[in-house]
């Protein structure tokens, strides 16, 4: 009786292990895939700045930041986006899931935690399929704040009303989470 209790928590504890170490290549995969995204985004948002300024890189951002995230999820092997609590396009708006995860996300900062480690995953189901969820905290910082603060210029103001009618983004201070890169990857 006693080799066989040994040997079924020897079982345990080695599929704890295993999904451990699972679950730690997972979030290596996951954070690659938004470290893609969140690069393909600056670069794109920084060269349509200098070549054309802020207007345009509203622009580019409305177009060209979903045709981004899908480039990245069919190359990554899993679907990478943003999400926010205060979305400028509704098509990022946060499913439940999300939207859970960036209230811990507030919790945290007010607890004093850094916006820029601020990470969360886990293993659940989503669309009726086991999948490996995970999200990491975007701070708000000075290029940010240009189209998210609360003073925008006038300009670019009326392009972000003409761009998103709904648009929630604003108000946002330099420190504060201005959304989440979001990756979910399906498990066989």
């Amino acid at each position: 009786m006693k080799t066989r209790l040994l040997l079924t928590l020897g079982a345990l504890l080695s599929t704890t292990l295993v999904n451990a170490a699972d679950t730690s290549q997972l979030t290596q995969e996951t954070r690659g895939a938004i470290k893609a995204l969140a690069a393909e985004l600056k670069s794109t948002l920084q060269s349509a700045m200098k070549a054309e300024g802020p207007i345009k890189a509203i622009s580019v951002c409305n177009e060209q930041a979903p045709k981004l995230a899908q480039k990245v999820s069919n190359e990554k092997g899993m679907e990478v986006a943003r999400t926010s609590l205060k979305v400028r396009n509704e098509l990022n708006a946060p499913d439940a899931w999300e939207l859970s995860v960036l209230e811990q996300f507030e919790q945290r900062k007010a607890k004093g935690e850094p916006v820029a480690a601020i990470e969360y995953s886990e293993t659940t189901q989503h669309n009726g399929n086991r999948v490996f969820r995970y999200m990491k905290a975007i701070p708000a910082d000075d290029v940010c704040l240009m189209c998210h603060g609360a003073n925008i210029p006038g300009a670019l103001s009326a392009k972000l009303n003409q761009l998103y009618p709904n648009d929630q983004a604003t108000g946002f201070n330099k420190g504060d989470i201005r959304g989440a890169f979001t990756a979910v990857k399906i498990l066989e």
